[in-house]
């Protein structure tokens, strides 16, 4: 399974571990990604999300229903 959130769509960035002598080796940096399973009272039902630590900070704030709903018009 990739590693990208299903909120907001993070992914890994590419660019270059730089030595001491400059040399320049490719690099991933991954996104902070959490495995959560959550209760949609709505559906009556459990769901599991890959999401990033920032995305679990909104869905804290606004609802687990109201994020999906507006990743959903999103893409």
């Amino acid at each position: 399974m990739a590693r990208v959130c299903t909120i907001s769509g993070k992914k890994g960035l590419v660019g270059n571990n730089v030595s001491h002598s400059q040399r320049r080796t490719k690099r991933v940096q991954q996104p902070n990604l959490i495995t959560k399973r959550m209760f949609l009272p709505e559906e009556n039902r459990t769901v599991t999300v890959k999401l990033s630590a920032r995305a679990l900070r909104t869905v804290n704030k606004k609802g687990l229903a109201a994020v999906l709903a507006q990743a959903g018009v999103k893409g």
